[in-house]
């Protein structure tokens, strides 16, 4: 019985350690799951002395762990970033994992001795992004970047830990019963089609139900969360146990979910966030529980090495391959090159060659555990300072802003938002608040008073609203303070501001001619940019014009442009290789480079020969 006391100590000291440093992650920036990772490091084997071998227990415990955080990763997605990003994320989710698999194959061949399918298997481990350390990264780590890359990148990281899980489990089938080259066959393909398509189908029946059972349920609030959570769960263990992939259907029923208005939603939403980071911290301490570094110099050289392959080449050659027909900039490829961070997912699939009983399992596991610490020391350190280096850092349109959500019971059909007044704000400049929103009460200085009582708003005041639902973003700036003035805002925005309603063909005709076709010249600049946008404008999106570049400066309520920067600096190429270069910009180079070469033959063939060429 003493034991069981003592694991518990144990077990919660080390968690309540984990939680503590993240005070020192956000303070100095470092990489908060390597701390997590490194603190199981400093516990286990080599460490404080405690062993942990149950492979398969950390397998079970890290698969759990996982779930709950792909569904709260998918809860968290707005479908708008879904439907911004969905078709190259997905792009980089399957043929991207495929491509870094097979191209980081090739140096493990050479590095470890193995054959190529045991390449392929190493590479099938490491080549899914940390959805965990993405978001983080991210979502907590305050860099502010363009929506469109944000999106890429969240989306990419929840859906490609189901294509690296199945190509792992398929390649360790494979070479677990010495099947070589023929296991990979049709077979395999159906396989994976089936997974996926199950996951999907039944991620959104999942979805579906915990939507209608959390509505038409009528329980205490503070059960809400946990059946939404065993709900996420039962649509994990199902598919998985029908054949479908489990993790997929996890994400997509959260991502269903996470969009719809359910009741207790600001409850469900704080349990969910609460749940996440203690399955990250108790995934990151198993798995290092489990690695034993005193066998990790034997493979040390060759396994850093391998790593500086996937970050320098195999990731961002499979990244651009993936991105080649979409219109991203260079910029825009490279930074979602870069930020390939491998986390527990890589090592949580390096235990499954040792659970397939494969010659050389341990080296796996070992391997990729360097890779990922690696991975999370040089690319998790550096994620601000190449944003920041390839222009991609967006000043923010808002500044500060102290918002609270208050469940309402039932399915109220307004929302209860609290704000507290910031010092710059609108509100507090005497801006009026819409009629769409009611004030209901005020708290100042620790008294409640009605809001018409209550005068003009002060700073610190507590001010209590009811609104429609989905209206909340849009009081969002009258609360909020000044954006913070950044020096590099006006090279952002351009040094130019031009009206959204200005005729198109005036750049034409001061930038041109040739820059629009006929029927751009009709439009306004405002809606050329929704044009050459795809219908929809974000705020900070970039539009290239020849030698101009039209930038997004604000939006109103509606999605409107509301004003327009332009800057005449070209931007800086992220490289002056020839990479990075989207499709729809190679055959622009090949276009100019073949009018170019046609223009000196022309140059060089003289005004006699023209002639003549004219003349016949």
């Amino acid at each position: 019985m003493e034991a069981f006391y003592i694991v518990v100590l144990i077990s919660t000291g080390l968690v309540l350690l984990a939680a503590f440093s993240s005070l020192l992650a956000f303070r100095f920036g470092a990489p908060l799951l390597l701390l997590f990772l490194g603190i199981g490091l400093l516990a286990g084997v080599d460490g404080l002395g405690i062993e942990f071998t149950n492979n398969y227990l950390a397998y079970i415990l890290g698969s759990i762990a996982l779930a709950v955080i792909l569904f709260d990763s998918g809860f968290s997605t707005p479908v708008q970033a879904f439907k911004l990003a969905a078709v190259p994320s997905l792009a980089l989710s399957s043929a991207g994992v495929l491509l870094t698999a097979s191209i980081f194959a090739l140096p493990a061949m050479w590095l470890l001795g193995f054959t190529w399918l045991e390449g392929l298997l190493l590479g099938s481990i490491v080549a899914s992004t940390d959805a965990a350390a993405v978001f983080f990264l991210l979502r907590i780590g305050g860099i502010n970047i363009r929506d469109k890359v944000r999106s890429t990148l969240e989306v990419e990281s929840g859906t490609n830990d189901p294509m690296a899980i199945f190509l792992t489990i398929a390649l360790v089938g494979v070479l677990a019963t010495d099947q070589g080259y023929g296991g990979i066959n049709i077979g395999m393909l159906a396989m994976f089609i089936e997974q996926m398509g199950l996951g999907v189908i039944l991620g959104l029946l999942g979805g579906m139900m915990i939507v209608l059972i959390v509505t038409k349920l009528e329980t205490d609030r503070g059960l809400t969360p946990i059946f939404v959570l065993a709900l996420a769960m039962l649509v994990f263990s199902f598919t998985g146990a029908v054949g479908g992939s489990g993790f997929l259907a996890v994400y997509v029923a959260g991502i269903y979910a996470g969009n719809r208005r359910l009741p207790a939603y600001a409850s469900i939403k704080r349990f969910q966030e609460g749940l996440t980071w203690l399955a990250q911290i108790i995934m990151f301490l198993v798995l290092g529980l489990l690695a034993t570094p005193s066998q990790f110099p034997a493979i040390l050289l060759p396994a850093i090495a391998l790593a500086l392959f996937l970050i320098f080449i195999a990731r961002p050659l499979a990244v651009w391959a993936s991105l080649l027909p979409f219109d991203y900039t260079q910029q825009e490829i490279g930074f979602v090159a870069w930020v390939g961070l491998r986390g527990a997912v890589s090592i949580l699939l390096a235990i499954m060659p040792i659970l397939g009983n494969l010659e050389n399992g341990q080296v796996y596991f070992n391997t990729a555990f360097i890779i990922v610490l690696v991975s999370l020391l040089i690319q998790g350190w550096t994620i601000k300072p190449v944003a920041k280096k390839l222009g991609l850092i967006v000043p923010r349109r808002i500044g500060a802003i102290d918002k609270v959500e208050v469940d309402l019971p039932g399915s109220a059909n307004h929302e209860l938002l609290s704000y507290r007044v910031v010092k710059d704000s609108p509100v507090l400049r005497g801006e009026r608040i819409p009629r769409w929103a009611i004030p209901s009460l005020v708290i100042r200085d620790g008294k409640s008073m009605r809001y018409q009582y209550a005068g003009r708003l002060r700073e610190n005041d507590l001010v209590y609203l009811f609104i429609a639902p989905g209206y909340s973003r849009l009081l969002d700036r009258l609360f909020a303070s000044r954006a913070p003035v950044d020096e590099d805002d006006t090279d952002f925005f351009g040094a130019f501001a031009l009206s959204p309603a200005r005729s198109a063909a005036d750049l034409d005709m001061a930038y041109g001619p040739g820059l629009l076709n006929e029927n751009e010249k009709t439009l306004t600049i405002a809606e050329l940019m929704r044009q050459r946008l795809n219908g929809k404008a974000e705020y900070a999106d970039r539009v290239r014009l020849g030698s101009i570049i039209l930038i997004v400066r604000d939006l109103d309520d509606l999605g409107h442009i509301t004003s327009i920067g332009m800057s005449l600096e070209p931007v800086e190429p992220a490289t002056n290789l020839p990479i990075f270069i989207n499709l729809r910009e190679i055959v622009a180079r090949i276009r100019d480079r073949y009018f170019r070469s046609h223009d000196k033959k022309a140059v060089a063939a003289g005004p006699d020969e023209t002639s003549g060429e004219n003349r016949s």
